[in-house]
């Protein structure tokens, strides 16, 4: 699974044959066409250069891809694959928007083209790759970075706690969706994506995909203890509240701590009324933890509302400068079932409309954040908009007439910013303030970002986009 020279859909192992005599350079882009949003969280082209761009196929790698390739029916480029190997790295330019910038849909964030004439066919080669690579984090990137948008605006509106935005915020998308994606590179990939808005996670691969790929220094996410339904129905329901309990002994003493506990394996409101309300409830109190009560099932806003009111029955609560409910510290809720970024504004609205300040509760996104998109969620598309035969150069450009929205852009392109927005031009004559910055030259790496100063750019908070490294 790992032989670069098979990371590429069938035909394009025979498109060395099918280019114009004297072809000697394509150039391409790739950008998002709309969709969802119009406009997303550029990440995840420093990690596929790092495990894909900077060693070239082996001999064995060449003489397998080309024995699976002849039995799968299509040509190979023996040739074109052993002068590679004997060149000795990629002989590919790519440029690129710094990692972590809010970008509008179509605008250019990555081009790509050949260094080595004798590889034009190589540009387009690396297409299935590398699309891949930009589209998926890129698109849970804008998923993320768009669920704490709506989580941000409630804030803003029902929260009066100090520095909400530093200490709050960042903690109220936690991620579920490790064992909803289809492998541990997208748990890593997609998990890492997230990271760049959030710093809650339960993805922990994707803390390794941080230290490996994003020159991160230590761990860029938290967590806290937390239930599931095993740990509470391995002690049967009769014995519910020594399952709760066991929490209590075990994690409340925890200076400044949290700890989850999932309360409706059987009944949340006798969970919440009887046990935590009751019987717990002075042990919470005097603990020096948080409890997170989670709900896990029913309609998730009428849920989180009752949940919300029956703490604020038992534990109490105080009434912000804002006007709204804030728990007793010593409780919170996070909603984990059915969170995606239809429901969240949803749950948010109720819990304003109740009374609640939305600080009293976090979100956990599984499947929806990490496995739910494809390719269309923002209409990704790699194209060739430029090539050079025998040593001219030309346009190139579809331009389908069932379907105008596929039409592709021509030319070389520049990406400047004017205004606060970012556009595309051509290249010729904006080369001093084109924000496509070379990245990767060659198998050498010419940026190679933080991880820190990607989310600080998607924050905002770095405003001269050449600053890429």
């Amino acid at each position: 699974m790992t032989n670069p020279i098979l990371n590429t859909d069938s035909y394009k192992h025979s498109h060395f044959l099918q280019y114009p005599p004297g072809t000697e350079k394509v150039y391409s882009y790739i950008e998002s066409r709309g969709g969802m949003d119009d406009r997303f969280i550029l990440f995840g082209l420093q990690a596929y250069i790092k495990k894909c761009l900077m060693q070239v196929p082996t001999v064995d790698e060449i003489n397998q891809a080309g024995a699976i390739v002849r039995a799968h029916g299509l040509p190979f480029n023996e040739k074109g694959w052993y002068d590679l190997n004997r060149l000795g790295y990629w002989p590919l330019e790519i440029k690129a928007l710094p990692e972590g910038t809010l970008v509008p849909s179509h605008v250019p964030c990555v081009t790509v083209e050949n260094t080595d004439e004798r590889f034009a066919w190589l540009t387009s080669f690396i297409e299935t790759g590398l699309l891949r690579a930009v589209w998926y984090p890129s698109t849970v990137a804008t998923i993320s970075w768009s669920a704490i948008q709506i989580i941000k605006k409630y804030l803003n509106e029902t929260c009066c706690a100090p520095d909400w935005e530093t200490t709050i915020l960042p903690f109220r998308l936690h991620d579920f969706g490790a064992r909803g994606v289809s492998s541990d590179q997208s748990a890593a990939l997609g998990g890492l994506a997230h990271l760049v808005n959030s710093m809650g996670s339960d993805t922990m691969v994707a803390l390794i995909a941080a230290i490996e790929f994003y020159n991160a220094k230590g761990v860029v996410a938290y967590s806290i203890p937390a239930m599931e339904h095993s740990t509470v129905t391995a002690w049967g329901q009769e014995d519910e509240a020594g399952a709760y309990s066991n929490m209590v002994d075990k994690f409340s003493g925890v200076e400044n701590g949290l700890y989850a506990a999932v309360s409706d394996s059987y009944d949340i409101i006798n969970a919440v009324n009887k046990i935590w309300g009751d019987a717990l409830r002075l042990r919470v109190i005097e603990g020096k933890a948080i409890l997170v009560v989670r709900p896990d099932s029913g309609v998730p806003e009428k849920v989180v509302v009752m949940v919300l009111n029956l703490l604020g029955d038992k534990f109490g609560f105080t009434i912000n400068a804002k006007g709204y409910k804030v728990l007793h510290p010593r409780v919170r809720v996070i909603q984990g079932d059915g969170i995606n970024l239809w429901s969240i504004p949803v749950i948010l609205e109720a819990v304003k409309q109740s009374g609640w300040s939305t600080e009293n509760i976090a979100m956990g996104m599984g499947g929806q954040l990490l496995q739910g998109c494809n390719r269309d969620t923002l209409k990704w598309a790699m194209k060739t908009s430029w090539v050079q035969v025998n040593g001219v150069g030309r346009d190139v450009f579809k331009n389908p007439v069932t379907d105008p929205g596929k039409a592709s852009k021509k030319g070389r392109f520049a990406v400047v910013r004017e205004d606060g927005t970012l556009k595309c031009y051509p290249e010729a004559g904006h080369e001093k303030d084109n924000l496509l910055c070379m990245v990767y030259r060659n198998s050498k790496l010419y940026v190679d970002h933080n991880f820190d100063d990607v989310r600080a750019r998607a924050r905002g908070e770095i405003v001269d986009m050449r600053k890429a490294a």
